[in-house]
């Protein structure tokens, strides 16, 4: 249970992160943190303790298979959501440096008044 507190503490931390802060980066950094604590908690959702890898091995008995395998859906998932996360993130990098070439400045209230 201590695990998925912490889950949401780093959840939170990042959510803190994308609505406090003015900054361009700092707001990147925090959507990172929430995608990174998001795949943590799915990682954990499929997660069994003492459990083995979802292989099959010829001497299992089914039933014992299936009541000891960690769940591999999730796994896959998170797999996916890692990389969509990483081409997310190299986008708004790129967004931000471009932002920096027009207005000079990464913060945000700035650039709310600049006009252009």
């Amino acid at each position: 249970m201590i695990i998925y507190l912490l889950v949401a503490l780093i959840f939170f931390i990042g959510l803190y992160g994308m609505i406090a802060k003015k900054n361009i980066i700092k707001i990147i950094v925090g959507m990172n943190i929430v995608g990174y604590a998001l795949n943590l908690f799915f990682i954990l959702l499929g997660y069994k303790w003492n459990g083995i890898a979802p292989i099959i091995i010829q001497d299992m008995p089914l039933e014992q298979f299936q009541a000891s395998a960690v769940d591999p859906l999730p796994q896959a998932l998170v797999l996916t959501s890692i990389v969509i996360d990483l081409g997310f993130a190299a986008f708004l990098a790129a967004l931000a440096i471009r932002i920096f070439e027009k207005y000079g400045t990464f913060d945000t209230d700035k650039i709310r008044r600049l006009k252009g």
